[in-house]
Parts: C-alpha cells; sequence; structure tokens
C-alpha cells in the first residue's frame, strides 16, 4: 500500500510515498481502508524527531483518520466491514489502510462527510479529557481557550458554547478573532489586547475558572493571574517554551490547579473510557449540527510535505487533512 515515509528525520525531514505491507488486524482491531486522515502537532514533531511514536505503534505519521472499515479483527463485535468510521490512533493514518483499536472508533456522524470526519478524533479526545475529565468543568464556569483558531481551539469553543458556558479565546488577527466570534466565543487579540485584563474585566475581576492553554511560556504566569479563585489551568502543549520563570504565589493564594496531559501514549483503555463519553454526550451535538469540525485545506497524500509547510506557517484556520 502507499503510505508517507520520512526521510532524513531531524528540522529538515522530508516526507515521501512510499510501498510498505498493508497492516493486518490483531484481536479487537479494525482495518481502516482511509479517506482522510489530520494532521496534528505531534506528527510534525515526529519527523523532526523529538516525539517517537509510543511502543507498539507504527512509524508511520497519522494519530486519526477517517474511511471505511475493511477487515475486522477477531473479538470485534460493534463495527463490520463497511461501516464508515473515524479513529484516533497510535499513527499509521498516513497510508491507504490503517489498523485502529475498537475502543478508540467513533461512527462518522449524520451531518458530517466521510472526508471532514478526520478532523474529529484526536480534538474532541484531546478536548474532552483535558476539560471534562482533568479541569472537572461545572456547569456555568467560564472558561479560557488559547489558540483559539486551532483543530482544538475550535472544538473546544463549540463544545463549551454549546454547553452554556462563557468562553473566551485568543488568536492573533482580526480573520481568525472573526472566526471565533463566529462560532460564539469572545475573541482576544493578543497581538493588540491583553487577555488578564480583558477576562477580568468580563468577569467582574474575578477570573475565569478553566484554562485550556497549548502555549506555555511566558503565559503560565499570566495564565495564574486570569484565573478565578479555585481556577483550573491545563496544559497540552509548551509551544513558546517550556521554561519559564515563575511567581507560584498567586497560585497558593487562589488555590489554583496546574495540569497537564499527554493522549498518544494512554492505554486504549483509557482511550476508550474517553470514546464512551464522547459518544454519549459530544456526538449527539455533532449529529444536530451544533458543532462542526473546522477544516482549513485539504491535500492529496503525496503532498503532505506542503500540508506540514502549511501547517508549521500558522496561518491554518481548523485541521488541516490528508486525502487518499
Amino acid at each position: 500500500m502507499k503510505a508517507i515515509a520520512i526521510e532524513n528525520p531531524g528540522k529538515e525531514y522530508r516526507l515521501v510515498v512510499a510501498d510498505i505491507p498493508t497492516p493486518q488486524p490483531k484481536t479487537g482491531e479494525v482495518l481502516i481502508k482511509v479517506s482522510a486522515a489530520g494532521l496534528n502537532h505531534a506528527d510534525m514533531a515526529q519527523g523532526a524527531g523529538r516525539y517517537p511514536p509510543p511502543p507498539g505503534a507504527p512509524d508511520t505519521l497519522g494519530m486519526e483518520a477517517s474511511g471505511e472499515v475493511a477487515e475486522v479483527g477477531t473479538g470485534v463485535t460493534n463495527y463490520k466491514v463497511g461501516d464508515k468510521v473515524c479513529a484516533l490512533m497510535g499513527g499509521g493514518g498516513y497510508a491507504e489502510y490503517a489498523i485502529a483499536s475498537e475502543k478508540c472508533l467513533l461512527p462518522v456522524p449524520k451531518s458530517v462527510s466521510l472526508i471532514h470526519a478526520a478532523a474529529l478524533p484526536e480534538v474532541h479526545f484531546t478536548v474532552w479529557t483535558n476539560l471534562m475529565d482533568a479541569a472537572r468543568l461545572q456547569p456555568g464556569e467560564s472558561v479560557l481557550i488559547h489558540g483559539g483558531t486551532s483543530g482544538i481551539g475550535t472544538a473546544a469553543i463549540q463544545l463549551c458554547v454549546a454547553r452554556g458556558h462563557k468562553t473566551f479565546s485568543t488568536a492573533a488577527s482580526a480573520e481568525k478573532c472573526a472566526v471565533i466570534e463566529k462560532i460564539g466565543g469572545q475573541a482576544i487579540n493578543y497581538k493588540e489586547q491583553d487577555f488578564v485584563e480583558i477576562v477580568k474585566k468580563e468577569t467582574g475581576d474575578k477570573g475565569v475558572d478553566v484554562i485550556l492553554d497549548m502555549v506555555g511560556g511566558d503565559y503560565i504566569q499570566r495564565n495564574m493571574s486570569a484565573a478565578a479563585i479555585w481556577g483550573r489551568i491545563v496544559n497540552i502543549a509548551y509551544m513558546s517554551g517550556m521554561q519559564a520563570s515563575v511567581n507560584f504565589a498567586p497560585m497558593l493564594m487562589k488555590r489554583l490547579s496546574l495540569l497537564a496531559t499527554t493522549l498518544r501514549a494512554r492505554s486504549n483503555d483509557e482511550k476508550g473510557a474517553i470514546r464512551d463519553a464522547l459518544l454519549k454526550n459530544v456526538w449527539p451535538l455533532i449529529d444536530t449540527g451544533k458543532i462542526k469540525p473546522i477544516v482549513d485545506q485539504t491535500f492529496p497524500l503525496a503532498d503532505a510535505q506542503k500540508a506540514h509547510a502549511r501547517m508549521a506557517s500558522s496561518g491554518h484556520i481548523g485541521k488541516i487533512l490528508l486525502t487518499m
């Protein structure tokens, strides 16, 4: 089968089409004939040699894909050949066929095309486990989402708005802020505005209850200033740096929780619990169109390098997809 291979891993990595064996599903797994695969920053980090796949995962890039079930392994009970699905996986999505655990499989929602369904798994697994499991977001609480026009950001905003939360979100341009406003968030242009001042003003100096951050760096301290008493701050990445000089007095005085999580290396049982929560709480919202995948651009598989360049430019809004 055709798949994307990494040549010259490192800063100048190259993505090329290669012929590799078609994988075979083991017990509890399905083989997916891939229609599209979603890009993630972790793919770029893996290409650069900074983020190897977890043990047992394929070296091929791609942590999410959509398509049709082509074959089922023993023990698979809820899916059959021909079913239209999307899936979270440890790797292997940048290929004509990919393996996924049944525990990480989701049906394609009624309101979403098979191609655009590839934009759903990673963002919604990530958003749910961080906002609901880690941060324990409660009804009536307010939220600040950094990186609001990323795939994760657009999914997080829509979920919070659909569940009735006052939602603030940061972005770097008027165009991106307009997208945030369109999907129901209150946009903050961080190039022109101080998000700490905005959220304090808009919440009567209380601050926000939950912050989802993928920036890190000096945002670590500023998030503490923007958080309410008993606030929870969750980091899912540190794109502006993992090191910072931090005054922890606000954490003590406000009784804050600082949290950080990753998803890729979790067991299929852990991911399966998140999948079950998504099926119950999020997929009905997608089925009815209250939450929609925001897709920036699609590229054919052979143009994977161009797709990565698009992501590296930070000009995208929503997800970038590869199509087979």
